[in-house]
């Protein structure tokens, strides 16, 4: 594809894609990492047990509750 091609449209499409591609991966890697660091207190075995499941689920539900509201309340005072 000739570069001279795309149009600028185009290019604004792309780069809102990859910002949030790369909004989503931050989002979940500190998922992980809080929920992991809250939920997991040993040295896990080969499978979570029902408490550790429970509070990984929780824990992640409420972040993503949390973070939708958060996007919801920037996005009405823009």
């Amino acid at each position: 594809m000739d570069p001279s091609s795309v149009d600028s449209a185009e290019v604004q499409r792309f780069l809102i894609q990859e910002k949030e591609k790369a909004m989503m991966n931050e989002m979940v890697a500190k998922l992980t990492s809080v929920c992991w660091d809250k939920c997991i207190t040993s040295t896990p075995g080969s499978k979570f047990s029902s408490g550790e499941s429970a509070c990984l689920s929780n824990c992640g539900q409420r972040y993503l509750d949390l973070s939708l509201i958060i996007m919801k309340r920037i996005q009405s005072m823009q």
